[in-house]
């Protein structure tokens, strides 16, 4: 492992205010300390650091965009910042992170009742409540117009049958928003653990993103009180909507991998001699490689930069992110790719974290919509024709 000083060709840090980069100081001092020395240890055992969950709650990471409730009130911008260097330390870290903030806590501050929010925020906020979302089923990831899970009304009561897969949290999750058909259209619902009829299950054999868990939850007439259900989340769009933000911040943590890889291949590259004793940095191939991995994460973080302060400004939709996220995690894979090669046969040991990185954003191209939908969302939007059936 090499030390890591940022990277920044272009001063981009110039468009950060100093609360912004204080910030990052913060979240940088933590991934160094307490996520990097222990990391492929966890990956290798496939285990998710459960103990750092009360030090993140500490810090401010869950919900940090948030206001109210004990959050820690931060912009979009200061928020990306946390994610990116979350995903430096492992993406799986940073998807905890996300789901906790993104897709559970927005969506009860955005549609859920006071009552909601009193009772999950603060808890959610400290640590003291872990989350999931189910919204992906077996048969329905990129569609989800076509989920099979059903609520039906019974009295004061719903019924809730289906299940929901590749779910991360799920085993852990003290609460699953649960995404379910309704004669009303697609409503969430708030499912606690316990519940009779509701059973979870972890995932195994994962080859990416093993420092996560990642679930599938069932459901079997699970009764939930009508007053579980997000009163003002009504049809499609509040499921999407969370998925905005989530994305918003994958888009930032894949600047961190592509940074981690980067900064790795680099510092490798300088010290590792090849003929003639010189550095393989001296080389004109590799030189060619570095070239175009600092281009490329400069280019995202100003594409990053740009969808934050549109997003602080209110004016941000889920096409701007769509681009972000599409754009962000193609580069960080190709850099990742880039830097495995420079490493040799160096690149698929756990010495170094690059084959790590690149096996987790395997994942980060597909979940929270695939690189192809993100694709066709930026197509629709630059044209006015939909293309997706």
């Amino acid at each position: 492992m090499f030390a890591f000083h940022g990277v920044d060709y272009l001063e981009v840090d110039s468009l950060l205010s100093d609360d912004e980069k204080l910030v990052r100081a913060m979240v940088r001092e933590f991934v160094e300390k307490e996520v990097i020395p222990h990391i492929e240890g966890w990956n290798r055992e496939g285990k998710f650091p459960r103990h750092l969950v009360p030090l993140m709650a500490q810090l401010g990471f869950f919900g940090a965009n948030l206001q109210g409730y004990g959050c820690a009130g931060l912009s979009n911008l200061q928020y990306g910042l946390i994610m990116q260097e979350l995903e430096r330390g492992d993406s799986g870290l940073r998807s905890f992170v996300s789901v906790q903030g993104a897709l559970v806590m927005y969506p009860i501050s955005a549609y859920g009742s006071e009552e909601q929010k009193n009772r999950w925020l603060p808890a959610l906020q400290q640590g003291n409540a872990i989350g999931c979302f189910g919204l992906t089923e077996p048969d329905f990831g990129s569609n989800p117009a076509g989920m099979r899970t059903r609520a039906v009304k019974d009295g004061g009561d719903y019924i809730l049958n289906g299940e929901k897969t590749w779910i991360t949290s799920g085993t852990i999750a003290d609460v699953a928003l649960v995404w379910a058909r309704t004669t009303e259209g697609i409503r969430g619902f708030l499912v606690e653990k316990g519940a009779p009829g509701f059973s979870t299950q972890d995932i195994k054999g994962k080859w990416s993103l093993r420092a996560s868990v990642t679930s599938t939850l069932s459901l079997q007439d699970v009764r939930v009180p009508a007053s579980q259900m997000l009163p003002a989340a009504q049809g499609l769009k509040a499921p999407l909507g969370c998925l905005t933000q989530a994305r918003y911040g994958i888009g930032w943590g894949a600047i961190g991998a592509a940074m981690a890889c980067y900064n790795e291949s680099l510092e490798y590259a300088k010290a590792r001699k090849q003929f003639d004793d010189k550095p393989i940095a001296t080389h004109q191939l590799v030189q060619a490689k570095f070239a175009d991995m600092i281009t490329e994460i400069t280019k995202a973080q100003l594409l990053a930069v740009q969808v934050g302060r549109l997003k602080d400004a209110g004016r941000a939709d889920f096409a701007h992110v769509s681009m972000l996220k599409r754009n962000n995690v193609k580069m960080a894979l190709d850099v990742a790719r880039a830097a495995r090669d420079i490493l040799g046969a160096n690149g698929v040991a756990d010495e170094y974290p690059i084959f790590r990185h690149m096996c987790n954003l395997e994942s980060v191209f597909t979940y929270e919509g695939t690189h192809n939908i993100h694709t066709l969302i930026i197509g629709e939007r630059v044209t006015g024709l939909p293309a997706y059936k």
